[in-house]
């Protein structure tokens, strides 16, 4: 037996080799792949809204003259998924500004004008009684309102009642609406713009100030200089016609949502952004003098949340996929002026908000160590 032994283990060793051989070998993939498969669907992503931008903004420069720091605040409030406030007095465009964005976007467009009779169903929607034409049975049918839209546009939302305001902010929040105890989503892309005029105060309900944090921006239109107004009135008393393309579509705007909260932010930057909204408070121990002096109530955290995620954008849309003091910096008027309140002090003196921001911006330090 032992002159067969060296025999038996040699064949049993062939045997396992050709049996080890007969295994499909599977190639590792490298650790970094799935991550850098991401990381390139996330430049194409990004350079899709960078170009994307720029294109939405050549079409609305057909039918819009001017206005490119309001323009460019709507655009980044779309691409962040928010909602916002654009103030200014009648006849500067308001209304076409956001329904020509719908139109190049291809979005559903629904303009809601508010008045003091205005009913919550008016805009929600409402259960109604419909017969069924073969079987004449009648039920209750459920009847969208205007706010099963893509983008809504309240009009002067401050012209009517808390209760109506309440039923469209609470949609805006939500993205669905409850009617007779039933709930309704109201689907994606979703966008709110509310208009308010500035100088008409009599008879309208002032959104307070919980209500207006739910904005991102408060984006305020101005007049144009008087070139500007000379383009406006030639280019609307001609009758030319204007072709609008579209470059952008509503899966886009969802991709862009995702891809805006993806893009890195250094703690540096992010504290600057969070210190900038903690010294808007004047009971905070590091608040500047003239907050203290002119501030009856500072912003929320929840202005902090949109500074950085309109920072996010900004830097996208700058062709970046990082972001700058300059991004928090750039944005802090739209996203603080309606949440910074002013007290008697700052009214008798007729100093506002956008003053005390912009010197706010000047005033907290940055981090140099960090993004510049």
């Amino acid at each position: 037996m032992s002159n067969d032994t060296p025999n038996d283990e040699g064949q049993q060793e062939a045997e396992a080799h050709n049996a080890l051989s007969a295994v499909p070998v599977i190639e590792e993939q490298p650790m970094h792949s799935v991550e850098s498969s991401d990381d390139e669907q996330d430049a194409a992503a990004a350079e899709r809204l960078a170009r994307g931008r720029q294109q939405v903004l050549d079409e609305i420069g057909k039918v819009i003259i001017g206005q490119e720091t309001v323009l460019d605040q709507l655009l980044l409030s779309l691409f962040v998924g928010g909602n916002s406030i654009v103030t200014g007095v009648p006849g500067l465009a308001k209304t076409l500004m956001i329904q020509t964005m719908a139109e190049i976007l291809q979005l559903d467009f629904n303009r809601i004008q508010f008045t003091p009779d205005l009913m919550p169903s008016d805009i929600t929607g409402t259960d109604i009684i419909q017969e069924d034409p073969d079987t004449h049975e009648r039920k209750m049918t459920f009847m969208p309102g205007p706010i099963f839209s893509q983008i809504v546009l309240a009009d002067e939302i401050n012209r009517t009642p808390p209760k109506t305001q309440a039923a469209l902010l609470e949609a805006m929040q939500e993205k669905r609406v409850t009617v007779q105890g039933r709930t309704y989503d109201l689907g994606s892309p979703f966008f709110v713009f509310a208009t308010q005029n500035p100088i008409e105060l009599e008879g309208t309900y002032p959104l307070p100030e919980a209500q207006l944090d739910r904005f991102m921006f408060n984006i305020i239109i101005d007049h144009l200089d008087e070139d500007g107004e000379m383009r406006v009135v030639r280019s609307t008393t001609s009758g030319d016609q204007v072709e609008l393309q579209n470059h952008i579509t509503a899966n886009d705007l969802n991709g862009f949502h995702r891809l805006v909260r993806r893009v890195p932010l250094a703690d540096s930057v992010l504290r600057y952004a969070v210190r900038l909204v903690r010294m808007t408070r004047p009971d905070h121990d590091e608040a500047p003098d003239f907050v203290r002096t002119y501030v009856q109530y500072g912003a929320s955290v929840r202005a902090a949340q949109y500074l950085t995620l309109g920072g996010k954008a900004r830097a996208l849309t700058h062709g970046r996929f990082h972001v700058s003091y300059d991004d928090i910096a750039a944005i802090a008027l739209p996203v603080l002026r309606h949440r910074v309140l002013t007290n008697f002090q700052a009214d008798s003196e007729r100093i506002t908000t956008d003053d005390l921001i912009t010197r706010l911006v000047e005033t907290v330090p940055k981090d140099e160590s960090g993004l510049t």
